[in-house]
């Protein structure tokens, strides 16, 4: 009972934060949630007993009556289903192919719940692969906070996808997804999505953390560490004498507020620098130093605190005073306040992977969108940020084109046939190709066109306006569409129903370009089924150039005119309905050079050798 009195008490201090994201969300709701877990691991066997106490207040307008919980080892065993999945879809990923179906007894990983009590009463579970279905001995009441107690262990899998252990670079322990996770419940209801292979959700709360490891291993990854002068390894204060311990184990204890998931990698051989920011963030690196990481994580000890800038000035202020870059992993793999990269890298892909990933603080740890049904608001959004930060911090092509590797892989993807619409659940595309070129590329290119639509400059301040009003409360998409729309005047459902709901291309072409009683006739077509504005180049004879623009009718509205481009002599409303248009030139033709659409290049036009007319 006193446990419980404890954690209610713990509760009420986070309930200011709580009623905060309540009132500022109007009609929309979030649950809330605190872990406070403890862990004894055993580096010898890989194994570890926990106990896990959660306070889980219920902020719908909903009777609970069962609640699930994700535990994502147990999809580390022959048989599971990612394992299934991992072998038999069409393009399998390299990293899993058929290696979970060979693992053995002492390699697979497991977690199971032992035992459950809310408020005090046992409840009934049964454990389905990597959901645990919790059915509760009485319901959970609108505006009301429970507790859960559980008691769980869990084996640490061999290294085969984003957690584990004994990666390929040597690093012991990879601890991503490694503790019973309550699934998310928001307006859509449960999201107990078992653990195929993609992304995560869950809800935003504190994590209480305490780790009970051999004392020799180096620490890293989520939250505060409390007893920093107890652990030492590099996190002591400036000044101070750690005070060490006979004993075989050290405690490492934690804390991690508002965030929506825990990782933390360990390893005896790591070295740890520290950055102190001076806008009083501290940046971590833990890597294992020797002939293939040490000049290159010493060099990103340079671009880490650079990219935090960036990110910070270009999409919100990070939120929390510390970021750890840890080696380890499978590839890279973002987590809140942290990341896990493989580090035998070049710099520029050390640097390339540590940015990307950073990046994903912004949207995925902080945004928080649900990457099961919205994949491309954090891959795609992270990818294109991250194209804009590594052009900056690296001064290449400063005022160039960091987006094209998008462009180019997202044509690859529409003319391929294996395109589906950005809206299908991430576990459910049909290949991984389908899935990477659309939440990354596609993804990416959604705020790209964004920019062509209502231009540049008020697309990068709708993005600072949807981190004021989004953050922490993860958005969809139409509320993303909804920040851009009131950022920029225009009606922009359109874009949104055409890019993510269906797979129809944007097509156009100049297709005419002749004399009409003394002035230029140009006729362009709409020959892909996606409709879209179209900027149009007329470049005279003698060298000066002017913009025609060509809203769509049902944008409601034009973007302004952008430095740096043509000056605009002409608008003249599209309808989408009508596949042609002719635009009329108040000269000859003989005074006309050339005609080109979308002189920028941000038209996501697949097909663009039509995009252009030269007098012969």
């Amino acid at each position: 009972m006193r446990k419980i009195t404890f954690f209610l008490v713990w509760t009420l201090i986070m309930s200011g934060f709580n009623q905060q994201l309540i009132q500022a969300q109007g009609n929309r709701w979030q649950q809330s949630i605190s872990y406070q877990m403890s862990i004894d691991m055993d580096v010898r066997a890989n194994q570890y007993q926990g106990q896990q106490t959660i306070a889980y207040s219920n902020h719908s307008p909903d009777t609970l009556h069962k609640v699930f919980f994700h535990l994502y080892y147990n999809a580390f065993q022959p048989n599971s289903m990612m394992d299934e999945r991992s072998r038999t879809i069409a393009d399998p990923d390299r990293r899993v192919g058929d290696r979970i179906s060979n693992l053995g007894p002492d390699e697979i990983g497991y977690m199971s719940v032992k035992g459950m009590h809310m408020n005090g009463n046992k409840v009934s579970m049964e454990e389905v692969g990597t959901i645990l279905e919790v059915t509760l001995p009485e319901p959970i009441l609108p505006n009301s906070t429970v507790i859960f107690d559980t008691e769980f262990e869990a084996q640490v899998p061999l290294q085969v996808r984003r957690a584990g252990r004994d990666n390929a670079e040597g690093v012991r322990y990879s601890m991503a997804q490694w503790y019973p996770k309550m699934a998310n419940y928001d307006e859509q209801g449960w999201h107990a999505n078992p653990y195929i292979g993609r992304e995560f959700y869950g809800t935003f709360g504190d994590f209480d953390v305490k780790i009970t490891i051999d004392k020799d291993y180096v620490l890293g990854g989520t939250g505060y560490l409390q007893n920093a002068n107890e652990i030492g390894h590099g996190y002591e204060a400036a000044g101070e004498t750690v005070r060490r311990t006979e004993a075989s184990k050290l405690t490492w204890h934690f804390y991690a507020p508002q965030v929506h998931d825990f990782m933390w990698a360990a390893d005896p051989d790591f070295t740890h620098d520290k950055i102190d920011m001076e806008n009083g963030i501290t940046i971590h690196h833990l890597y294992i130093k020797n002939s293939k990481t040490e000049e290159n994580w010493s060099q990103l000890k340079e671009y880490t605190p650079r990219a935090m800038e960036f990110f910070s000035e270009n999409y919100g202020q990070y939120p929390y005073q510390q970021y750890s870059v840890i080696q380890g992993g499978d590839g890279g793999m973002e987590y809140p306040m942290s990341t896990l990269i493989t580090g035998h890298r070049s710099l520029g892909s050390l640097v390339g992977v540590m940015v990307h990933e950073l990046a994903h603080s912004w949207f995925q740890g902080v945004l928080g969108s649900n990457e099961s049904l919205y994949p491309w608001m954090d891959e795609g959004f992270t990818t294109f940020a991250s194209n804009r930060c590594m052009a900056a911090i690296f001064s290449e092509e400063p005022s160039g084109f960091p987006q094209r590797g998008a462009y180019v892989s997202y044509e690859r993807l529409a003319k391929s046939g294996l395109e589906e619409p950005m809206s299908t659940h991430a576990d459910h595309f049909h290949t991984n190709t389908a899935y990477g070129a659309a939440a990354y590329s596609k993804g990416a290119l959604f705020l790209s066109q964004m920019g062509y639509i209502i231009g540049e400059e008020v697309r990068d301040q709708a993005m600072l306006n949807y981190w004021d009003q989004w953050k922490f409360r993860q958005p969809n998409a139409n509320d993303i569409t909804r920040v851009i729309e009131k950022a920029s005047g225009l009606e922009l459902d359109w874009f949104k129903e055409y890019w993510v709901y269906t797979t129809k291309t944007i097509d156009y072409a100049i297709t005419g370009v002749e004399e009409a009683n003394g002035k230029t006739k140009i006729t362009l077509q709409r020959k892909g089924l996606m409709p879209m504005p179209i900027d149009l180049l007329v470049t005279h004879e003698d060298g000066h150039q002017e913009s025609i623009y060509l809203p769509l009718t049902m944008m409601r509205g034009e973007k302004a005119e952008e430095e740096g481009f043509a000056k605009r002599t002409h608008t003249q409303k599209w309808p989408w309905t009508h596949r042609t248009t002719e635009i009329l030139l108040d000269k000859p033709l003989s005074g006309v050079k050339s005609i080109s659409i979308d002189p920028s290049q941000r038209l996501a036009d697949i097909n663009r050798e039509d995009n252009e007319w030269v007098k012969e």
